[in-house]
């Protein structure tokens, strides 16, 4: 069954939109230093707040424990998005307010800033480039480089694109593991940051171990990584994984059609846009990515050129995780079912 969505074909998008969007998105482009400190009380406040509660509720029930875990990830994850923001500094009005800011948000999500800002730069500049892959993005093959793929490669992409892994061991190879990496051809300033920051949170992870002891900081953190890193997870993927999304080859790879095409309106319900810290209005970040997380709603609402953009609901988003592979004849995302039983198109 297909997943319902608007905008199927993956036609140019309407001459208004590629000619005006700078304009029509210019007013929403700019950070409010009054709902920047909103978001801040509505995140990295509470989230806070939360870790104390459950280490708190350990001597009362390790249920209640679980229990405020909940929103508790739900407040590390919209932190997150604040984190996010600063690394395109969009959050705060300055450069050294952004890095500041987001230096310390990254160290709360357990991420190198500056490694992440250049990585996820990446993914902007060819977020849908089917020649581009590989750079911040969902791992994502088509179906004939499938065929074509070894039993150790199929192996493993089986298992990135798998729900059961994804969802237990994801959260803690997206969160702990991967950002604690570097390779030895990347830029010294990236290279440092991994390192700076695998410091400082071994650092900080050893003092709250000292306070709180080894056992009790695992029974807290472990539940909200799998939790905020799963829901993170899934809302990366649904951005850009739905049946018609947008892939091209470079020669013919349109940026304001990738990220009007390529990346879906996730409509959630308004507490999960909450938490979320509106990323679910994907098309809008991607189509400018100076526009601040607390302005992505009014900005999808002002313009004709973000009416006819992919819009997912929760269910359709949740159906989306079936998906596996590009199909290049048929110009969407397939099946691993699907896939098996395809015939190219006649000629």
């Amino acid at each position: 069954m297909s997943t319902t969505i608007a905008a199927p074909d993956h036609g140019p998008a309407p001459a208004s939109g590629k000619n005006s969007w700078k304009t029509t998105l210019a007013p929403y482009a700019r950070p409010d230093v009054r709902k920047s400190g909103l978001d801040l009380l509505t995140s990295v406040v509470p989230y806070i707040a939360g870790f104390v509660a459950m280490y708190l509720l350990l001597d009362v029930s390790y249920l209640l424990t679980l229990l405020v875990a909940i929103p508790t990830a739900g407040f590390l994850l919209r932190t997150y998005i604040v984190f996010h923001d600063c690394a395109h500094g969009n959050f705060m009005p300055t450069k050294r307010g952004n890095q500041i800011v987001g230096v310390f948000t990254a160290l709360l999500v357990y991420t190198p800033f500056s490694a992440w800002r250049h990585s996820h730069a990446m993914h902007h500049a060819s977020a849908g480039d089917l020649d581009r892959r590989g750079d911040g993005d969902v791992p994502t093959m088509t179906v004939a480089e499938w065929n074509a793929a070894s039993r150790w490669k199929r192996f493993e992409y089986r298992a990135t694109r798998s729900p059961w892994v994804m969802f237990t061991i994801g959260p803690f190879v997206a969160l702990v593991i991967q950002p604690r990496i570097w390779k030895s051809s990347d830029r010294k300033r990236i290279q440092n940051s991994v390192k700076l920051t695998n410091v400082a949170l071994i650092l900080g992870v050893a003092a709250l171990c000292v306070v709180m002891g080894p056992v009790a900081y695992l029974a807290v953190q472990v539940p909200l990584v799998l939790l905020a890193g799963g829901a993170g997870i899934w809302l990366f993927f649904v951005q850009h994984q739905y049946e018609d999304a947008y892939w091209e080859n470079s020669d013919s790879w349109d940026y304001a059609d990738a990220a009007l095409q390529g990346s879906s309106y996730l409509k959630l319900p308004k507490v999960l846009q909450f938490f979320s810290g509106n990323i679910g209005l994907h098309h809008v970040h991607h189509l400018s990515a100076k526009v601040p997380n607390y302005h992505l709603q009014a900005a999808h609402d002002s313009s004709e050129i973000f009416q006819n953009v992919p819009v997912l609901t929760l269910r359709e988003g949740l159906r989306s995780m079936r998906l596996k592979l590009w199909c290049e004849d048929r110009k969407r995302l397939v099946t691993w079912r699907e896939a098996e039983g395809f015939a190219p198109a006649a000629a």
